[in-house]
């Protein structure tokens, strides 16, 4: 997770002197919002995917978590990534900004003052190389997606995640890859990182997007799966459903496109990576790397 620079408040500052107080309150009470992005290495150069999008909805996660006056507009963010990134001299890259506070020791968001930071690492696939072609063993969790008056589903706060930390940790220590999180109603939601989709008798199936964070890569696959003649059906899915799926596979910025091979030691169609997370995975591929027809549409090239 290490480079040379870290982007904060406008100023490049060297790594090892990016810090924060230990006393900052968004530390001690989860009162925060991140973002991944991911770029890509491409014959034409570094190339953001999405970038614009994935900003915006920064910018969203501190509106919904109650900002009242945002520091950075989207294109002020634009441009500290791409100079984050140049400074890094990266190519591929993983982007993390962050907004954090400082100030009073308060649970009270209006009395501290927001600050922004922009992170870049290099980073493999989330889930394994492997994962990608043979897929990956995932459970149910036991632990349930947050309700939509409890926290705000629609925004990457930071407190949201201990929930995913307490599923992805109790999945990995009992011999799985990944939890699969259920909604309060007892449906499918996604998992602890990750949109989820399965697929029977040559149908895309996905939750719908009310308590589900509404992923970029998400949208991204129902944009290829549409462009490559898929139907693409949202609708509640049952625990159940999962476990008969011709294939499931998962999506996000760090797991990319993933295949699930078993859930719950139910083996799931051939076991490993279907014709349909096949075919997407490849049209994803791709396009993040520059040869797809939707890389123009949605690759920023690093500037500087």
């Amino acid at each position: 997770m290490k480079s040379d620079y870290v982007w904060m408040d406008g100023e490049l500052v060297p790594y090892e002197e990016a810090q924060i107080h230990v006393n900052t309150p968004s530390l001690h009470y989860g009162y925060g919002a991140f973002e991944g992005i991911r770029a890509y290495d491409t014959p034409q150069g570094g190339a953001v995917f999405r970038l614009r999008e994935h900003l915006e909805r920064f910018v969203d996660s501190a509106q919904v978590l109650g900002v009242q006056e945002f520091p950075y507009s989207v294109e002020d963010l634009r441009k500290a990534s791409h100079e984050t990134i140049s400074a890094n001299g990266f190519k591929g890259c993983y982007i993390r900004p962050l907004l954090y506070f400082d100030g009073s020791f308060t649970l009270n968001l209006d009395a501290n003052t927001p600050h922004v930071s922009i992170s870049t690492w290099e980073w493999g696939a989330y889930l394994g190389d492997e994962g990608l072609e043979n897929g990956v063993h995932m459970t149910v969790s036991s632990f349930t997606r947050h309700h939509i008056n409890v926290s705000m589903t629609k925004a990457k706060i930071t407190g949201n995640y201990a929930n995913s930390v307490l599923a992805k940790t109790l999945a990995v220590r009992s011999g799985y890859d990944e939890a699969i999180m259920l909604d309060p109603t007892g449906y499918v939601a996604e998992c602890s990182g990750e949109n989820l989709f399965l697929v029977r008798d040559g149908v895309i199936y996905t939750p719908p997007r009310a308590t589900i964070l509404e992923g970029i890569t998400r949208d991204s696959v129902l944009t290829l799966a549409n462009d490559l003649g898929y139907p693409v059906v949202e609708e509640p899915i049952s625990r159940d459903q999962l476990y008969i799926a011709d294939e499931v596979f998962v999506c996000g910025t760090a797991a990319e496109v993933t295949p699930v091979s078993t859930i719950d030691h139910r083996q799931i169609g051939a076991g490993r990576r279907g014709p349909v997370a096949e075919a997407l995975q490849t049209a994803f591929f791709q396009t993040v790397k520059g040869g797809g027809e939707r890389s123009e549409e949605w690759l920023e090239y690093v500037e500087g």
